[in-house]
């Protein structure tokens, strides 16, 4: 396989919104067994190494996971008693939703979720979704092996921050991998906030992610944006040329496919996250001390 697969949107689209609402359904599982953590830091899913995990959560004296694994196409149930299940990937979202509450019920996991999805319009309870059930499975491992490139060129640049950071996570809501890189100082939500947004910006921020490519953005792409919003900083000279200011979103964004193009697509990548932290760090009047400038030797 190409070592930066092509995602084309329109052709895996079916695929992506039916892959969209089984994260929700695990995701949900962290939203409801985990303590909340500033800015949602409790709710995402984590890249492993055949898929997406919800990483270790409590339920009384057990600690369990799942995993979504796109070699297989299974999403795999382990517990701490050793008990484990899976729940094949393919059909309805509400023959996913039901097979997952069932599985978790013969590991002796009983508990209820929230099952209407999130940060999507025209949402539809899970288990009455029918109408989300395509899943090819070439195209759903085609999506993890990009997830999987864009988490290292995320993790880079993450490194080579002094300050609080979120992980490099995976947002089921929005379904995009992303992380963010605060200042300290908190900062006001937008007017007319809802819930999610009230609590994910309420602080200084620059976060920078990569989508698959949604109804608004039918492309997958890099993003970046500063919160708040940078006075001037749709302005800011970029790196590589195809990176630009997106004035719909309030963000910037670089083509996935431009930076496939380029001789080193890590490299395009790393130029545009850098290039938009600059400028947003700059509008923002944080401290150039922020960012690690020496290393150990042999470091990477």
């Amino acid at each position: 396989m190409d070592p930066w697969p092509e995602l084309p949107y329109e052709t895996w689209r079916p695929t992506r919104d039916t892959l969209h609402m089984y994260t929700q359904v695990v995701g949900k599982l962290r939203l409801a067994l985990s303590p909340f953590e500033p800015q949602w830091a409790n709710v995402p899913l984590y890249l492993t190494a055949r898929g997406l995990t919800t990483s270790p959560l409590p339920f009384g004296p057990l600690i369990f996971d799942a995993e979504f694994d796109f070699f297989g196409h299974h999403l795999v149930l382990r517990a701490s008693d050793g008990r484990e299940d899976r729940v094949p990937l393919g059909g309805p979202v509400a023959e996913f939703h039901d097979g997952v509450m069932a599985a978790l019920r013969r590991m002796g996991i009983e508990l209820g979720i929230s099952e209407v999805p999130s940060e999507v319009n025209d949402p539809i309870p899970f288990p009455e979704d029918r109408v989300h059930r395509a899943y090819e499975p070439e195209q759903a491992h085609r999506f993890w092996q990009v997830l999987s490139r864009v988490d290292v060129v995320l993790k880079r640049h993450r490194a080579r921050f002094r300050g609080r950071t979120t992980p490099v996570q995976f947002f089921w809501g929005t379904f995009d991998l992303a992380y963010s890189r605060f200042s300290g100082r908190p900062a006001t939500p937008p007017p007319g906030a809802g819930t999610i947004m009230r609590y994910s910006e309420d602080a200084e921020q620059v976060c920078t992610g990569f989508w698959p490519g949604d109804e608004g953005t039918p492309y997958p792409a890099y993003y970046a944006y500063g919160y708040p919003r940078p006075e001037g900083v749709e302005r800011a000279q970029l790196q590589p040329e195809a990176a630009r200011w997106a004035e719909e979103a309030g963000l910037f964004v670089l083509p996935y496919d431009a930076a496939r193009a380029a001789g080193d697509p890590a490299a395009a990548a790393e130029a545009f996250l850098s290039s938009t932290y600059d400028a947003c760090a700059a509008g923002l009047g944080w401290s150039a001390d922020l960012l690690v400038t020496d290393t150990p030797r042999g470091a990477a």
